[in-house]
């Protein structure tokens, strides 16, 4: 093996570089990791844009990921050289308030790679041991996919979905479709809305009961003929606009619950006694944790998810500018973006 290799740094917004530097060396309870694939999250397209505001600079985006064990020690997990792998990417810090109560996921002063710490955009990197999931054999491109699947996953076993309960999920990107995926998984008759019919598709394809453009029903009315006049029994919000915000309370039924995956930027006013007026049960919904994965790949290898139509597109990493300008200038265009960095 080489001693360089090359990553993937964002400089500054707007300025991404290919640069070489050594291959990291594990320290005690680490591994090292040949990179397989890595998606590109809506997060390190904020970063790119500079609209991340926890993001410093220069920062090696990237945290969905794929990869091989190249190095690791003996462990208990049954981890071990050759074995392709994925990871937690979420850095807790262990003592604060809702880590001692094991809401890790929720950590204080949690940092998420690629924003706050260095990410995965890079031939090889190191990760702790105790972070790491075998990939019980599945294909590095559905293993790059596991961490986002797992934010829709946590969601919905956040507000404990059950079987044929109605669900309406806002926003039809690649959260939006996870999250529609897992409330299948429960046995929920699952309904998505977005304004780009080409997504739309995709969530037909996957298992959609049906979907709604937004451009051309009538969002109460379809609700109504949906729902017998009832609402919704589970909203997820996955877009953080303010207008999908106030249509997930309009929506949902009296005492039904809502789910907020979607990182707003923008503020919203809205009269709080319709929370009181209709008993609504609302679940923020940050991260996810460690049997999330596990439950996950478990899910892949038995069949039971599928997520092949999900990814849109794979650049060569070394095509990366490329690849985020197209997200950039053409996010409908994309829904889940890969970038290969190793054989």
């Amino acid at each position: 093996m080489e001693n360089m290799m090359k990553v993937v740094y964002i400089k500054s917004p707007g300025n991404i570089q290919i640069l070489e530097e050594p291959i990291p060396t594990p320290k005690k309870g680490e591994a090292l990791l040949k990179v397989k694939y890595c998606g590109i999250c809506g997060s390190d397209v904020a970063v790119y844009k500079g609209k991340q505001p926890f993001a410093t600079y220069p920062r090696i985006p990237g945290h969905e990921f794929s990869a091989e064990i190249v190095s690791i020690e003996n462990n208990d997990l049954g981890l071990r050289e050759g074995m392709l792998v994925t990871a937690n990417p979420y850095f807790n810090c262990g003592h604060c308030y809702p880590c001692r109560k094991g809401n890790i996921n929720c950590c204080v002063n949690n940092e998420t790679m690629g924003v706050q710490r260095n990410g995965s955009f890079a031939q090889y990197i190191t990760m702790p041991i105790h972070r790491i999931y075998s990939g019980e054999g599945l294909d590095a491109k559905i293993l790059a996919q596991i961490e986002p699947f797992c934010i829709g996953f946590h969601a919905v076993n956040r507000a404990n979905v059950k079987e044929k309960e109605k669900v309406l999920v806002f926003g039809a990107g690649a959260i939006g479709i996870f999250a529609m995926l897992s409330a299948k998984l429960k046995g929920a008759d699952v309904y998505i809305a977005d304004m780009l019919q080409s997504r739309l598709e995709v969530a037909r394809a996957l298992g959609a009961n049906d979907t709604l453009n937004l451009t051309q029903v009538d969002l109460d009315k379809a609700i109504y003929e949906i729902t017998e006049g009832n609402g919704m029994d589970v909203v997820v919000e996955a877009v953080g606009a303010p207008m999908s915000f106030l249509s997930a309370i309009n929506s949902v039924a009296f005492s039904g619950k809502i789910i907020l995956i979607g990182n707003g930027t923008k503020e919203v006013t809205f009269n709080q006694s319709v929370l009181v007026k209709k008993e609504l049960n609302i679940y923020g919904s940050r991260n996810s944790l460690p049997n999330d994965f596990r439950q996950l790949i478990k899910l892949a290898k038995d069949g039971l998810v599928d997520t092949e139509k999900i990814v849109t597109d794979i650049y060569n990493f070394e095509d990366c500018v490329q690849a985020f300008l197209e997200l950039v200038n053409n996010p409908g265009d994309h829904l889940k973006v890969l970038l290969k960095f190793n054989d």
